[in-house]
């Protein structure tokens, strides 16, 4: 690994591997308090935060590093200088390059003219990291995640690429639930079917909710994507009958509930189901810290 920009680009092998390391780092944090120590990461963030910033933050300090945090006040990335300098700059002082961004281009960019590491923390494509944390968490409830069978229902969106790609790449079943309209990029479904094919997995993609039944978890996220200049009014309608509700657990005779947040009750999921007994999301969101520290801790093992 040099960097993490999608999950697509690891074998099955090297994502197990996160995994089985972030499992340790969660389970064994005083064996790790070192692993950074000396290094320093900064972070760019176009895009405002709570899980993403503050994990990245807490977990680094956690492994010994420094952390350093840039906003965008001074000026978007690519407007006040260019991106390919903001990298080769920062590559002179830092060890790797945590970007939250708009556009994936620019994540890129960094990777292309940085020469350090640099993981991926939200572009409009790809959400790696949430995904990694997702398949630890069911990691942590499955003993073997290739019989995992999980549903994603909603907007066909950068969570969901970043779950198709695990799920296929892990041999696990997934079901992609999107209302016309709404479903993922058409090339990232193409990889991801040829990576489920060659894992023995299975990419289903459907508009039809009476799909649902037969799975062991449902996941969603919400309707508009962060940035998307829509009115809520206007999808509603059409993302009405997709809402994660009992009704549709039962269908579905899930056990569990997954959403990477922020989660709007009563919107694209019911109270009852976001805060209840089965809902993952508070152990999906500490595991974005473990997740990322196995990332990090990759990278820079040998820097």
């Amino acid at each position: 690994m040099k960097h993490l920009l999608s999950i697509k680009e690891l074998s099955q092998k090297q994502l197990l591997d996160l995994l089985a390391l972030a499992k340790e780092i969660k389970a064994k944090p005083a064996q790790y308090n070192q692993a950074l120590a000396g290094k320093s990461v900064v972070m760019l963030f176009e895009k405002p935060s709570l899980r993403t910033r503050v994990s990245f933050d807490i977990g680094i300090n956690k492994l010994g590093g420094h952390c350093l945090y840039l906003d965008q006040q001074n000026g978007a990335l690519g407007k006040r200088e260019p991106v390919s300098d903001f990298a080769s700059n920062i590559s002179c002082w830092a060890d790797a390059i945590v970007a939250r961004t708009f556009s994936h281009s620019t994540i890129e960019c960094l990777a292309e003219h940085g020469t350090v590491p640099v993981i991926n923390a939200l572009s409009d494509l790809y959400h790696p990291c949430q995904g990694l944390a997702d398949f630890l968490t069911l990691s942590e409830k499955f003993d073997d995640i290739s019989q995992v069978k999980l549903a994603y229902v909603g907007d066909g969106n950068n969570v969901a690429h970043s779950l198709m790609y695990g799920a296929a790449i892990l041999g696990a079943s997934l079901t992609v639930m999107c209302p016309p309209g709404h479903f993922p990029d058409g090339q990232v479904v193409c990889e991801a079917q040829a990576l489920a094919k060659q894992h023995g997995g299975t990419l289903t993609l459907t508009s039809n909710v009476e799909d649902i039944a037969d799975h062991h978890a449902i996941y969603t996220d919400t309707w508009i994507s962060m940035g998307d200049d829509v009115d809520l009014a206007d999808i509603e309608a059409k993302f009405k009958p997709y809402q994660v509700n009992q009704a549709m657990m039962d269908k579905a005779g899930a056990q569990y509930f997954m959403h990477c947040l922020p989660a709007y009750r009563g919107v694209e999921a019911s109270a009852n189901v976001v805060d209840g007994e089965g809902s993952l999301i508070l152990q999906q969101a500490e595991n974005r810290m473990h997740a990322q520290n196995a990332v990090l801790v990759t990278l820079l093992k040998n820097k």
